[in-house]
């Protein structure tokens, strides 16, 4: 592929950790705003140059980095402007709600044993009490004073563990006008419940949500499961797609009279894989619901299943023995093989993969995955087309500091696996880290805005640097 180079312009520096990039027009107004999230609970927007606060949740926000010595996946993870938004001034969030921590399901950082079947069927009990947080799905408006104020809940999610619970998380899908939400498995490792595959479960899936049904149901549960949701609440949710691991966003390209969707899924310890498809057959909740009252198989013929957790991207999921003495040698053992051979025919292919160990001069090794985008913008032609990623850190034992990834990668007219290339990037981050955190665009995709951050710590405070790629 060709090779490409890029130089970062500073825009805002000295934020929290930023999750979420992305651009909307105010109501009243006629430019093209970048609204930054950071994980904390802040969105700012930035416009004539100064930057502005839009609404800070701070205090709605669970306290972040209390037991992993500052690392922490939950906070204001998602943020999607309706469609409508410069008319209507709906917006939407999802976030992990303050006082809800909770003891854990019992399973944090679990590897499965292939020799003892008890670990590779687990099920999650007494799921009221033994859970790590509750993530929640608001609509909110912008009021015509210039003040947001929540209007309703959507859904509140329980959630087993800490981590993987998506970011930049929510985005509006131009083919359907619905709001999609894309999550994570619930966390831990190897998703110790097989959450991802159950049809019934909501971890792990990529959902629709009609934001236009206009449900108000006060207080709506607090769940895990979808036919634990009232029936109204069922008949605005559909699924586009299972066997996701934790997931950065979903990106849409138009592509003729199609939209490609490309979606991004962190890998466990092999790999990083971008999917892409573009015909897909989303499943109605209410139908998943009724098919396992009749203990009945719902028709999935053109559902989207990634595959996790009896695959990671392209590999069936394994984990690593290693030899101290030789790496070369280190043993990989498939962890769920029963798994991987019988979701193997119904799951996709990834559109591309990398890899957290790789020997080729021209690659990188991998961390983990945190922004798919797409770019149509002609300001960088090599782009053009193309869809843009991000990895959070690449494992050179040869740096001082941590240093995050560019890629970029193309649909191939046959939809076959494809190659990628690393993006270089002209800029002096100078004796800081500069940890690769999340990855934007603009709204007709011919800017890419680019977050980074000096420490992995929620903790570590003002830390953050807002970039937008240029040639």
């Amino acid at each position: 592929m060709q090779k490409v180079k890029v130089k970062l312009r500073p825009i805002v520096n000295r934020l929290n950790l930023p999750t979420v990039l992305k651009t909307a027009i105010l109501p009243g107004d006629s430019i093209e705003r970048l609204f930054i999230v950071t994980q904390v609970g802040e969105i700012f927007y930035v416009g004539n140059g100064e930057i502005r606060t839009f609404l800070d949740i701070r205090p709605r926000i669970i306290k972040l980095g209390v037991s992993g010595g500052g690392y922490d996946e939950r906070g204001l993870l998602g943020l999607a402007f309706h469609p409508e938004f410069s008319y209507n001034g709906l917006f939407y969030l999802h976030y992990s709600v303050a006082g809800t921590q909770g003891p854990g399901a019992g399973y944090d950082n679990f590897k499965p044993d292939p020799c003892d079947p008890k670990t590779l069927n687990l099920t999650w009990i007494n799921r009221e009490t033994q859970y790590d947080h509750i993530d929640t799905v608001e609509e909110w408006m912008l009021q015509s004073n210039g003040q947001p104020q929540k209007r309703r809940t959507i859904l509140n999610l329980r959630r087993p563990f800490s981590n993987h619970n998506g970011v930049n998380s929510l985005n509006f899908s131009p083919e359907t006008g619905r709001l999609v939400l894309t999550t994570g498995d619930g966390g831990s490792g190897y998703d110790p419940f097989n959450l991802s595959q159950d049809d019934l479960e909501i971890a792990g899936k990529i959902i629709e949500i009609d934001v236009g049904k206009n449900v108000y149901i006060n207080n709506p549960p607090i769940v895990t499961r979808f036919n634990e949701l009232p029936t109204t609440i069922q008949e605005t949710l559909t699924v586009i797609a299972k066997g996701v691991r934790n997931i950065p966003g979903i990106s849409y390209q138009m592509y003729y009279n199609h939209y490609i969707k490309y979606v991004g899924n962190v890998g466990q310890d092999l790999t990083e894989s971008i999917f892409s498809f573009v015909p897909y057959k989303p499943i109605p909740v209410t139908q998943l619901v009724q098919a396992s009252l009749g203990n009945t198989e719902p028709d999935q013929e053109g559902f989207i299943n990634f595959g996790w957790r009896g695959w990671e991207g392209a590999l069936p999921t394994s984990f690593i023995r290693e030899c101290t003495n030789n790496p070369n040698l280190d043993e990989k053992t498939i962890a769920y093989y029963d798994e991987a051979i019988k979701t193997s025919v119904r799951r996709i292919q990834p559109l591309t993969s990398y890899y957290h160990q790789d020997p080729r001069p021209d690659k990188f090794a991998g961390t983990a995955l945190t922004g798919v985008q797409s770019y149509m913008g002609e300001d960088i032609p090599a782009l053009t087309g193309s869809v843009v990623f991000t990895d959070i850190a690449q494992k050179e034992d040869t740096q001082t500091h941590a240093r995050g990834v560019l890629a970029y990668t193309r649909m191939r007219p046959d939809c076959k696996l494809n190659d990628f290339s690393v993006i270089e990037i002209d800029y002096n981050f100078g004796s800081q880290s500069a940890y690769f955190v999340s990855l934007g665009t603009n709204l007709d995709q011919t800017r890419l805005y680019l977050a980074v951050y000096d420490s992995m710590q929620v903790t570590d405070f003002n830390q953050g640097t807002v970039f937008e790629i240029v040639p």
